[in-house]
């Protein structure tokens, strides 16, 4: 069966503003102006529909520079933090799994 895409939502920015416009540029390729533009938008969608291993490396670059991250997956649509699971504890509500296969109440690192 096909893993969910996985989208990168930044929940916070923590306070070294210039460190995570870096990061931002670094993840999605776009220009200094556009990723400091895209701060202000709070909580606001990094990158979309993208598999887990590429979610976490994100996520994972946006908390080393100060910043909130989270996953968000695409079929059950619950935030995940990696490596503590689900924000949301609750079943999945994927049509293509059943709440024990779901990949974001068993999240990998």
């Amino acid at each position: 069966m096909e893993e969910p895409e996985f989208s990168v939502v930044l929940t916070g920015t923590g306070g070294r503003r210039m460190d995570v416009v870096q990061a931002v540029r670094s993840i999605t390729g776009l220009s200094a102006w556009r990723s400091a533009r895209l701060l202000e938008s709070v909580p606001v969608v990094v990158v979309e529909d993208t598999w887990f291993g590429a979610a976490v490396d994100a996520v994972g670059r946006l908390k080393a520079v100060g910043a909130d991250a989270s996953l968000l997956c695409g079929w059950c649509e619950r935030a995940i933090v990696p490596g503590a699971g689900p924000v949301d504890s609750g079943p999945c509500a994927s049509p293509f799994w059943s709440s024990a296969d779901c990949p974001a109440g068993r999240p990998r690192r």
